[in-house]
């Protein structure tokens, strides 16, 4: 059979000579359609980063812009586990061992030859005082100095004297801290009314109170003593306001150590831990909103 020889086939489709054609269009066209493309992309470019540039024109370099949207504050702890669970064995430090380690890590920012530097850090008192007021957010004095804190208010649960943190001896530690908000000001609970009964022992003021009790009935009695380090044995109202990551590079959150020293053994335990304060709420969609809850298991077995 003759080959067929009507449109020279893919070559001649590629680039056909007697049209001047390449891929199926003249060089004016080729040029028309680049030229419609690279105006139409050129202009949705300048449209998105127009939009973009006029967006950053509205955000601050030292509040988020839509803070009033989040729930202040949360209330966090270390050592932390997935499940909120500390379970381990008096006999085996390796069940314990994640927790130290976790706690010497931690602890290890609030060193003391850490803070020396004047020009970054003050002494704020080791009694509760009032609000640290260190300007607007927005002026020309630039980085604001830190409250040092020293780890050796935090006594036995310090990890200075003791680095097994008490898990050692069966009384483990847990360190607890609100949550960084910036220009957040924790205000103390309006009268002793707002706070249980059990807990009114712990407000007094300058200090944002906190907590700790049985969540479950059948717990009752089984916690035993808590004792509680740090100033005033919660957080004290002349570390806020944080400044934000910008003005306040150095900044040290308060702690507050919890040491849980006669807990019934073999028994798995629910504890809940409350902060207390007029613009502190709570909310069941989120566990650590001023709150949270803990799994404590100590084996002896």
């Amino acid at each position: 059979m003759p080959s067929n020889k009507d449109d020279g086939g893919w070559k001649k489709f590629v680039w056909d000579s007697e049209k001047g054609e390449l891929l199926g269009r003249t060089g004016s066209s080729w040029f028309k359609i680049i030229a419609f493309y690279v105006v139409f992309y050129g202009c949705l470019a300048g449209i998105f980063i127009g939009t973009i540039q006029a967006l950053l024109l509205t955000l601050s370099n030292y509040k988020p812009t839509w803070q009033d949207r989040v729930a202040p504050p949360g209330l966090s702890h270390t050592p932390r586990s997935d499940k909120s669970e500390l379970s381990f064995n008096l006999n085996d430090m390796g069940t314990y061992l994640p927790y130290t380690k976790a706690l010497r890590e931690f602890m290890a920012k609030y060193n003391d030859e850490l803070q020396r530097d004047q020009m970054k850090y003050e002494d704020c008192g080791e009694e509760p005082a009032t609000y640290k007021d260190r300007g607007e957010l927005i002026s020309d004095i630039g980085t604001r100095k830190a409250c040092r804190f020293s780890r050796s208010l935090l006594g036995p649960c310090s990890g200075i004297e003791d680095n097994e943190f008490g898990f050692k001896e069966g009384k483990p530690c847990v360190i607890v801290k609100l949550n960084r908000i910036v220009s957040f000001r924790p205000k103390p609970p309006p009268s002793n009314a707002s706070v249980p009964d059990e807990a009114q022992s712990k407000v007094q003021p300058n200090v944002i109170p906190i907590y700790c009790t049985n969540r479950r009935e059948e717990d009752a009695g089984k916690i035993g003593e808590i004792k509680y380090y740090g100033i005033g044995g919660g957080f004290p109202l002349q570390y806020y306001p944080y400044y934000g990551k910008l003005l306040h590079p150095h900044y040290l959150q308060p702690l507050v150590a919890l040491q849980f020293t006669n807990l019934t053994l073999n028994t798995e335990l629910r504890i809940e831990c409350k902060v207390f304060g007029e613009n502190i709420d709570y909310s069941d969609k989120d566990r650590y909103q001023g709150r949270f809850d803990i799994k404590l298991s100590i084996n002896s077995l």
